[in-house]
């Protein structure tokens, strides 16, 4: 025979020793069953803090009851009738005795925190009855009736699914009637009137007190699967299958009169982190009035002055508290007629500047360890610090407003607001005139690079992550959206226009825009911004402590000496990636760029590389002083070089306008002057024909480039060796790394080595100055990686070019992907993540690993880092961690956010 045991879904505040041996000591199994707040509340009730009797059915009630169709667990019923005689004797009262009745809250709680996003439901046990007999216990008509008010009003609302608009209208029209502004100016007979008012809409309003309990009950377990509490669980990464307990407690009154209040204060500000009380209270009110926003609420600093005992009791509690939970907390208070009662604790909700200074606090205060400050702040905490913000109220003003425009893809974090311009041009003009641009195009290319710094921030209908808009706009830390394909952008009329809810709306230019990087959302007119900045002095004490813990190197991908600066200033340990190309898109340079592709003859090509030399060496020398004693990887002109020049579409339409004005020429000097014109533009047309490739990402670039012009190598050489030389004179400590790109076999490293050995001791030699020549490869081809272990006998480092590695891997282009079908994948599951976003671990990761392998099994010491943009997304240092790399090198933007993510890739493999 066997004996079948019911579960216990019910457990008594007070009996928290027994929850946690039956779950052998583990608080995580008791949030889980109990919630959050059951376990907070009984947590209370064991350290001897105020906490009015109550008892919490669990989560594993609520997920029987889903799972069951909304029927109740065998059992569960009887537990809470025991649990609530339990109640009844130690206060006194009865539940539904109108002698002595007892009120009841009914109020969620799962697991982790959802503020708002389920039910609650106050003053259970309220009916005709009850409220005569409280009325002549506590002779107070106006709060009697006000308390049942709330009940027929929230269990209409939350229990029967009313309109709580019909009920709002109500109050309006008794408060319009009366001639006051808030509902605790009511008379008696006011209140009397709304409760009946209230009874006729509410006409399935139960009078028998058990079956509000149980109707509440069975509604907050219904909640769990609400629209917005199931659209809060997908934005925070809660899981679906946690369940909500509901806490079933004793019912204080803060509207009890003036020596009654209620409020909500955090133990350390939620805004700034700073110590001491942070709120907002009312007298006389009950929790859901300071919330709500009906009444104006007052700071909790001026309890102190109205109820000194209370307020320094909440202190001293608030203490107690931080000292128990190891963090901030969020605390709901109930002062009923001067006696302080705890309603719940939490651990407080707080912005990314607060949490830093939290964690930062509470490791000095030795109430946490350092470690456990560095895993309680995220990257995207700390990448806040970098970027400015869209005002949270602007934006949700907005929103309501339908100024909503259009979503992209979020590639370059923080907020933006600038008048629109279609023309970089245009951008460069306004921008000089003091003007705020957002620059907005169909895509972006190197000529416009002049507009996209001029601009606060870029739009592009067209392009992926790592298209060209997205890779400038993380490098200058400029907030981008991209891939906005809802915009449809006119340049004959300078116009945009975009199909919303609302209609079509048309965005001329110099219209205002806002565009949050973050989130990829674009809105019209002009947000307000919260402008962080990185001068924090617990942010820089948090970064101290995970550069002591972290094992991988920082460094920065930085192309000009100013964003090297910038990536010093922020922690980087060197430049993981200079590319040279990058140099060459400032107007007075690009020129002599296009000369030397488009060059005939070898001499004309070297004429045009003498005078790109010394600017070369200029920016070289400029990288080398601010990075003075650390690496600075320089890697060799890797363009496809169609980037470089305009397209055949577009010299046909200068060549055609052209000859129009030709026609039109009013003098011999304006022929001259337009047939040469018209001739340059005529013979790079042919140039541009004849050095068109089918697929110039996988044509003459990287290596193949070099070695079919070594003049291009010589000259690279030359110019960082010189730059080298001349900080050697300058007292510095150079340290150049050349980097030879995009190599897919053994012998094209091996030439390129060759060619830039040669030059390199050349250049030594006519200076007299003896500087260390290191000299490795970028593996972003699958050959490279496979055959990794030849090129190590090569070369002195090696850099993984995952941007390149991964698109090759997957065989797609990332830009078309990303805009196209790769959005369909990620939405329908076909895969998990971005590959372009997140490393591919069992794709482009195993390659890697392979590649590592066979390297150091040749060269065991050899440096191994990654240069993609997977360098500064933290999921993948911690693969890069696991991986054994030396180091990961990111934006200088995005230095911070890698230091820590480091330091918690450490912390995480020591726990597991």
């Amino acid at each position: 025979m066997s004996i079948t045991t019911t579960p216990t879904w019910v457990h008594p505040f007070d009996r928290l020793d027994a929850v946690e041996a039956s779950l052998d000591g583990s608080w995580d199994a008791v949030r889980s069953l109990l919630g959050g707040k059951g376990a907070n509340l009984a947590g209370m009730t064991r350290l001897g803090i105020p906490v009015p009797p109550g008892f919490t059915v669990t989560t594993e009630a609520c997920l029987a009851h889903l799972e069951a169709g909304n029927v109740p667990p065998d059992g569960m019923w009887d537990q809470v009738a025991d649990a609530l005689q339990a109640v009844e004797a130690s206060t006194g009262k009865r539940f539904g005795d109108p002698s002595s009745p007892l009120l009841l809250s009914c109020r969620s709680g799962a697991k982790f925190s959802m503020p708002g996003m389920m039910d609650t439901v106050l003053n259970i046990g309220l009916n005709d009855e009850t409220a005569k007999g409280l009325i002549a216990l506590t002779g107070d008509e106006h709060f009697v009736m006000d308390s049942y008010r709330r009940l027929i009003q929230m269990f209409g609302s939350v229990v029967l699914g009313l309109r709580d608009d019909l009920f709002e209208h109500v109050l309006d029209e008794a408060r319009a009637a009366r001639g006051v502004a808030t509902d605790a100016e009511l008379t008696v007979e006011d209140l009397h009137g709304v409760v009946q008012a209230f009874r006729r809409i509410a006409v399935r309003f139960p009078t028998d007190p058990m079956e509000q309990l149980r109707m509440a009950v069975e509604a907050v377990f219904s909640s769990w699967n609400g629209k917005r509490a199931v659209d809060y669980r997908n934005a925070a990464g809660i899981a679906h299958d946690l369940g909500t307990a509901v806490n079933v407690q004793t019912m204080v009154f803060g509207n009890l009169g003036e020596d009654s209040a209620t409020g909500v204060a955090m133990t350390r500000s939620g805004s700034t982190g700073a110590p001491g009380l942070e709120g907002d209270f009312l007298v006389n009110a009950q929790g859901e009035d300071v919330v709500s926003g009906t009444r104006a609420t007052r700071p909790i600093e001026d309890l102190a002055e109205l109820m000194p005992a209370s307020y320094s009791q909440l202190e001293t509690i608030a203490r107690v508290l931080e000292l128990h939970y190891r963090d901030m907390q969020d605390i709901e208070f109930t002062i009923e007629a001067g006696t302080l009662w705890l309603l719940q604790t939490r651990d407080g909700k707080r912005t990314a500047r607060s949490a830093v200074r939290i964690a930062v606090d509470l490791a000095t205060e030795d109430l946490i360890t350092q470690a456990e400050a560095l895993a309680r702040v995220t990257p995207d905490q700390v990448d806040f610090f970098l970027h400015p913000q869209l005002d949270a109220t602007s934006r949700a003003a907005a929103i309501a407003d339908g100024r909503a425009l259009a979503t992209g893809l979020n590639v370059s974090p923080g907020a933006a607001v600038g008048v629109v311009a279609f023309d970089p041009d245009v951008a460069v003009t306004w921008a000089a005139e003091g003007r705020d641009v957002l620059l907005v195009r169909a895509e972006t290319k190197p000529d416009d690079v002049h507009g996209m710094l001029a601009a606060k921030g870029i739009l592009t209908t067209r392009g992926g992550r790592t298209s060209h808009a997205a890779l400038v706009a993380r490098q200058f830390g400029k907030p981008a959206v991209v891939g906005v394909a809802a915009l449809d952008i006119d340049m004959t009329t300078h116009t945009a226009t975009v199909a919303t809810e609302h209609g079509e709306v048309v965005i001329s230019e110099g219209d205002w825009l806002s565009l949050d990087g973050s989130s990829g959302e674009v809105f019209i007119g002009r947000l307000d911004t919260v402008v962080p900045d990185l001068s924090d002095e617990w942010l820089s004490t948090l970064l101290g402590w995970a550069d002591e813990v972290r094992r991988l190197g920082i460094r920065a991908n930085a192309d000009y000496p100013v964003d090297a600066e910038r990536a010093r200033g922020y922690g980087a340990e060197g430049i993981g990636l200079c590319r040279t190309e990058h140099m060459f898109f400032q107007a007075d340079r690009l020129p002599i760029m296009q000369r030397m592709i488009t060059a005939t003859t070898t001499a004309d090509r070297r004429d045009a590389l003498e005078e790109l030399l010394p600017m070369q060496e200029g920016d070289f020398l400029g990288l080398l002083r601010a990075m003075d004693g650390l690496p600075v990887i320089i890697r060799l002109l890797d363009p496809p070089l169609h980037e470089f020049l305009p397209t055949h579409e577009e010299l046909g339409s200068r060549i055609t306008d052209a000859k129009i004005r030709l026609t039109a020429a009013g003098s011999l000097a304006d022929v001259d002057e337009l047939l040469g014109g018209l001739r340059a533009d005529e013979d790079l047309d042919d140039r541009v024909r004849a050095l068109q490739e089918a697929n110039p990402m996988l044509g003459l670039r990287g290596v193949r480039l070099g070695l079919v012009h070594p003049e291009i190598l010589r000259m690279q050489t030359r110019a960082i060796v010189q730059a080298a030389c001349a900080a050697v004179t300058e007292g510095l400590d150079p340290r150049p790394e050349i980097m030879v790109p995009l190599v897919s076999h053994v012998g094209e490293l091996r030439t390129a080595r060759e060619i830039v050995e040669a030059e390199a001791a050349a250049v030594l030699a006519e200076h007299g100055v003896e500087v260390p020549i290191v000299i490795g490869t970028m593996v972003e081809t699958p050959r490279a990686a496979i055959t990794a272990g030849q090129l190590a006998g090569e070369a002195d480092f090696l850099s993984f070019g995952t941007n390149d590695l991964t698109q090759m891997t997957f065989g797609i282009s990332r830009d078309d992907a990303e805009s196209g079908f790769l959005l369909e994948y990620l939405r329908t599951g076909v895969l998990a993540d971005n590959p372009f976003g997140h490393l591919d671990p069992d794709g482009v990761g195993q390659l890697m690993e392979i590649a590592i392998s066979g390297a150091r099994a040749v060269k065991p010491d050899l440096a191994a880092g990654i240069c993609g943009e997977h360098g500064g997304d933290p999921r993948s240092i911690a693969w890069c961690h696991e991986a054994g790399l030396d180091y990961v090198s990111c934006s200088p933007f995005r230095v911070p956010v890698a230091r820590l993510a480091a330091a918690q890739a450490v912390l995480q493999g020591a726990s597991d």
